[in-house]
């Protein structure tokens, strides 16, 4: 099963002009927003035939979406896995004029769309609705008076099933209008620049993609029946509301599903293999969101045990759960619950793609790229024309991240060199309230400042102070950014409050761009809103140097 999503596209020596396909709706940029839910207008349809039109003028004129800028091969780029990552890609190849083909063993979306972010956000959303109605207290705080709230378990279910086939459709149909190839089939690399799909399907490509994604990870000693223990794939279908039910693991998955779980009336019990909750996060956010995500609900846990074996109900017997301790090995516990979340991470799915054919071996799964997304051979060389983005790679296993890696290859084979810097990529967490992070934490910033031989200095700002979260009674929340004292630069950014994962992207872009804290707080921010908390947190930095780094002409103009 070919899951995840990317799409990739190869070098041409034919660029056509970055320009609108036609004067309505149908340029790739509104593509890429059509495929996300913006309706298409009626001009759009007329607009697909202007690009079936625009592919043949190009074929004839040598290359593009009709024929490939070199006629020794089927296509300019071939793309294995029509995952989010590969979507983008592939609209950005078109943009550069590559022909373009993408293979899927499963169903276009990948992870993300069908078992993973998209539809995990539509139960994430009724969580949220159903927490905040069942917040008599909350409620009265406005004024409201609201009864007991309840929820139909197949409605809710049906609601992220049907969000996913809606963003599958779209991304499908925003591909094709392009002129992008869908190949249906288990893709595999044969040899240099040749790709097999489907039983005996053979073509060629100038550069190959791999983006075959990833599928969860279940640790040995774990029985997944897919009813009382189950994965990630299973939970999303929501075939049930287990009275109690156990979460493997307290990262990112098994936060949101806790956020959905107990919103919807279940007890949870989490099962982390190291000392504290939520590893990874930066340690304050971590802090501060175990008091409000964890403590006041309906969780409990166990830190720095495994579950070493886990039996699925069976015969009028619960879920059986045997834990060790993490270090000694030792028995610790035996749980008994309805059910049992195995929420470890994600492991790559890169078995069966023929890498043996050039020489690949994976490690621990993952397939060895440079920081330019190329594959490595076992003997260390480059594989010529041939790239890794997303999960496969392991560089960082989230669908944007796999989108940025597809378009920087593109940039590459079409003749700009381009590494992209996975230290500016933001990440999320979507409970409620949300956590979002860019850059290093403090202990990562402490130590790279220890070896580098510079200060760190650390700014916060509190949603308290914030006009708009307090309108909204949503005042519990921290936003903190770790910065260089010296020079102004910054190190990393965590917010854990009301609409985090929107309020980052202002810090992420900062740090992409090199903007400097010295410059940005002088930017203006609408009141009240609460981009003002990210605002109020570059104003609470101090810069040692406060010399600006804006140029002259930008000054000027500002």
């Amino acid at each position: 099963m070919q899951s995840a999503f990317s799409l990739s596209f190869s070098q041409s020596s034919l660029t056509l002009p970055n320009r609108p396909l036609c004067s309505s709706n149908a340029s790739p940029r509104n593509l890429r927003r059509e495929a996300f839910g913006f309706s298409p207008s009626k001009q759009l349809t007329s607009c697909r035939f202007q690009v079936k039109s625009r592919r043949i003028e190009v074929s004839a004129a040598a290359g593009g979406n009709g024929a490939p800028s070199n006629k020794s091969f089927d296509y300019d780029l071939v793309i294995i896995g029509a995952g989010v990552g590969g979507h983008g890609a592939a609209l950005h190849a078109v943009e550069k004029g590559l022909k373009t083909a993408i293979i899927e063993g499963d169903v276009v979306g990948g992870t993300c769309v069908n078992r993973g972010c998209v539809p995990s956000k539509a139960l994430l959303a009724v969580s949220g609705r159903m927490r905040e109605l069942q917040n008599e207290h909350h409620m009265k705080s406005f004024g409201l008076q609201v009864s007991a709230a309840g929820y139909d378990r197949q409605g809710v279910a049906d609601h992220a099933n049907n969000l996913a086939t809606k963003i599958r459709n779209n991304l499908t149909n925003s591909m094709k209008a392009l002129g992008v190839d869908i190949l249906t089939g288990f893709g595999s690399v044969l040899g240099p620049q040749k790709v097999k799909y489907g039983k005996d399907n053979i073509i060629t490509a100038k550069d190959i993609i791999i983006a075959t994604g990833s599928v969860p990870f279940v640790p040995k000693g774990i029985e997944v029946d897919g009813k009382t223990v189950i994965t990630s794939d299973h939970a999303l279908k929501l075939e049930s509301v287990p009275d109690w039910i156990a979460i493997v693991g307290s990262g990112y998955i098994g936060l949101e599903f806790s956020d959905v779980y107990t919103a919807l009336g279940s007890e949870v019990t989490f099962i982390e293999a190291l000392d504290q909750l939520m590893p990874g996060f930066d340690p304050e956010i971590s802090k501060l969101a175990q008091r409000v995500l964890i403590n006041p609900r309906k969780i409990d846990y166990h830190t720095g045990v495994f579950a070493s074996k886990i039996t699925p109900a069976k015969d009028g017997r619960p879920v059986m759960i045997e834990l060790i301790d993490a270090k000694t090995k030792e028995p610790k516990d035996t749980l008994e619950v309805d059910a049992a979340l195995i929420a470890t991470g994600r492991a790559p799915f890169t078995n069966g793609l023929g890498l043996e054919n050039i020489n690949v071996a994976t490690q621990r799964g993952f397939i060895p790229v440079d920081e330019r997304m190329r594959v490595i051979d076992g003997n260390g060389k480059l594989v010529p024309n041939l790239y890794c983005i997303g999960d496969a790679n392991g560089k960082l296993m989230l669908a944007h991240a796999a989108s940025a890696q597809g378009i920087s290859v593109v940039e590459q084979v079409t003749g700009r060199d381009h590494v992209l810097n996975h230290l500016t990529i933001p990440a999320a967490c979507f409970t409620h309230p949300e956590i979002s992070m860019v850059g290093l934490t403090e202990p990562q910033a402490r130590e790279k400042a220890e070896k580098e031989g510079f200060k760190v200095s650390i700014a916060k700002t509190s949603f308290k102070a914030n006009t708009k979260a307090l309108a909204e009674n949503e005042g519990e929340g921290l936003a903190k950014m770790i910065y260089r004292p010296d020079n102004g630069e910054i190190l990393g950014v965590h917010i854990f409050g009301l609409h985090a994962a929107d309020l980052i992207h202002e810090a992420s872009n900062a740090i992409a761009l090199g903007t400097r804290i010295q410059d940005i707080k002088l930017a203006v921010h609408a009141h009240p809103t609460l981009s003002e908390v990210v605002d109020e947190l570059f104003k609470a930095a101090k810069v040692e140097s406060p010399a600006s780094t804006t140029p002259q002409s930008v000054k000027a103009t500002v």
